[in-house]
């Protein structure tokens, strides 16, 4: 009871904050009676951990609108041509809008001196790390999103027209100004055990994981958006990215969750365990039972309620055999059953959707389960982030804790920099994508050739073997974890987003198949709905025609998302700066495509 009201108290506090942060600072609590004491310090970086980091729905399937996830309704940035500056927000300066965020965190920055003497130096310079670790990270996501944007390092006064109705700066300029904040941050953010052993705390290694993700982004995206005419820039970012990955690597206290005796399950359970696994994990959400809980089990279980999140065929074609070989280059994998496509293959699959072996408590008994196409497109219905019990379904009473940033991921974009910058060697690999190959029960060995199935995927931008191999490890790992979305822009493999979405092979059209095996019927597709009397009970029946259709008419693939009307445009890279935020600044101009 103790412990839960400490927690309650706790959320108390950070709901205070997010009032205090929502108005102008200095109106709320007078300058002279705050910001002056390491509590004054804990309760406004506090806020910032609320107000600024995203839910657990956000990093959960932030990438529902990517290549490789079919959903039952698109964004309407995708659809066709009807996007334009009238629509788009993110760039509201109200008191609550995007820019007071900016505007709290250099409020914090200007007025930490004050606690200078209050505090010990080390605290101050972790406290001032994590102020521009903030900056930096708003700024990261306004560059991503918006690209060039008006640079402000310090507090602007109500009354600084100049300032106020600058131009943008460039997205050089500010790119630069991004990297010189983690840079204080990696190294004046503390280490200490106090800021780091619930992995819920800015700390220097989150710091360094975050920079190898942002400086990965920025290297490849100017590396491979040629118009920007930042080419000859982009070795720098690669380069800053591969030693801040390296750095943690080699001093930090993370490593991979990895025991041979738990290959099914331990990737996993860094997903569905209440606690977050702070082996691995630098930085997450925590959830408690009936303290703090969140409704993704339902969502993923729910007709209505979600959005039917399924992996395409195409990338699950990419998930290699247990062996290290290519799933691509089995002959007849192209008519492989639902089955047989989860045969001697990475662990991971079976970790991330419906297989024929998943079962779950269902009313009080644990029994197999197979893809239910009320709730899925293409019968790879995700269970990554699922609690395999439908007691959650219809309540938002799940508890797993939610992953952010994991040293997975600063394996990767150390890979991924070390190939970019033409600097892989088997040493490297082994050192970073073998390692999480062989926690997934993969043969870890370095390819020997380039992968044809993945460079044209790829639409052929590449037939560099590691660049294709980091990239395919990539998507495996940290499938539905909020990054491929932006993999896919700074790839500038935008068309990828207007692929028809292929599912499960189906052999014949009219049949009924038990997909899983358990001696139950689960699907038919057909041209149109049996009558009520001659139904199977139990069985799904997918209608062909409008939204589905087989791939060779009377079977192959089934196909969804066809009629959608999904459109990629390259001025779609960037979003066109909001009407409402030209008609307060016109200085700021419109991005290209947009005007």
């Amino acid at each position: 009871m103790k412990r839960v009201y400490i927690l309650a108290a706790g959320l108390f506090l950070l709901s205070s904050c997010e009032k205090f942060l929502t108005r102008n600072p200095e109106n709320e609590i007078g300058s002279g009676e705050f910001m002056q004491t390491e509590n004054d310090l804990v309760l406004y970086t506090n806020g910032f951990l609320q107000r600024h980091m995203p839910d657990e729905e956000t990093l959960a399937w932030g990438d529902q609108y990517a290549d490789n996830i079919a959903t039952r309704t698109s964004t309407q940035f995708l659809i066709g041509d009807n996007w334009g500056p009238d629509e788009q927000g993110g760039w509201s300066s109200g008191a609550s809008g995007t820019w007071s965020e900016l505007r709290n965190v250099n409020y914090f920055l200007d007025n930490l001196p004050k606690a200078k003497d209050n505090v010990s130096d080390e605290t101050y310079r972790h406290y001032e790390g994590v102020g521009h670790f903030w900056r930096a990270y708003f700024y990261y996501h306004m560059v991503r999103t918006f690209g060039d944007v008006p640079w402000y390092e310090a507090e602007i006064d109500v009354a600084d027209e100049e300032l106020l109705n600058k131009p943008r700066d460039s997205r050089e300029f500010v790119m630069g100004k991004v990297l010189e904040d983690l840079n204080f941050a990696a190294a004046n953010c503390s280490a200490e055990d106090r800021y780091v052993r619930s992995s819920t705390l800015i700390n220097k290694w989150v710091a360094l994981a975050f920079k190898s993700r942002v400086c990965l982004f920025e290297g490849t995206y100017r590396k491979y958006h040629t118009t920007l005419g930042l080419e000859a820039t982009a070795p720098d970012f690669l380069r800053e990215a591969a030693n801040a990955a390296e750095e943690l690597m080699t001093t930090g206290p993370y490593r991979l969750v990895h025991n041979p005796a738990n290959v099914g399950t331990q990737y996993r359970s860094l997903f569905t365990s209440e606690s977050l696994n702070t082996t691995e994990v630098i930085l997450g959400l925590a959830f408690k039972t009936d303290v703090r809980m969140h409704s993704m089990t339902w969502k993923l279980f729910s007709a209505s309620f979600g959005n039917n999140w399924s992996l395409t065929q195409s990338f699950v074609n990419q998930y290699l055999m247990l062996d290290g070989s290519r799933y691509t280059d089995q002959p007849g994998y192209e008519e492989n059953t639902y089955r047989e496509v989860f045969e001697n293959r990475d662990r991971r699959l079976e970790q991330t959707v419906i297989s024929p072996a998943y079962t779950r408590r269902i009313s009080g008994t644990v029994r197999r389960d197979a893809p239910n196409f009320a709730l899925t497109s293409t019968g790879y219905q995700p269970i990554k982030w699922a609690i395999d019990d439908d007691a959650h379904v219809g309540l938002a009473t799940s508890n797993n804790s939610v992953p952010m940033f994991r040293f997975a991921e600063v394996l990767l974009n150390y890979a991924e920099a070390k190939a970019e910058l033409g600097e892989m060697t088997d040493v490297e690999w082994n050192r970073s994508i073998r390692l999480l190959r062989e926690r997934a029960g993969v043969n870890g060995a370095a390819p020997v050739s380039h992968d044809p199935y993945l460079a044209a995927y790829f639409l052929n931008q590449t037939t560099d073997r590691w660049i294709l191999e980091v990239r395919r490890e990539r998507g495996v790992e940290l499938a539905f974890e909020n990054v491929r979305y932006d993999d896919i822009m700074r790839w500038r493999m935008g068309p990828l987003l207007e692929n028809t979405w292929q599912g499960i092979y189906i052999p014949e059209k009219g049949e009924v198949y038990d997909l899983n095996g358990d001696g139950t019927m689960d699907l038919s597709v057909v041209d149109a709905e049996p009558p009520a009397n001659e139904r199977i009970p139990g069985v799904a029946y997918v209608v062909v025609g409008s939204t589905y259709r087989l791939s060779e008419g009377n079977r192959g693939n089934l196909e969804f998302g066809f009629s959608q009307g999904r459109k990629w445009a390259d001025r779609k890279y960037l979003r066109p700066i909001p009407t409402s935020a030209l008609q307060v600044n016109p200085a700021l101009g419109q991005n290209p495509g947009w005007e």
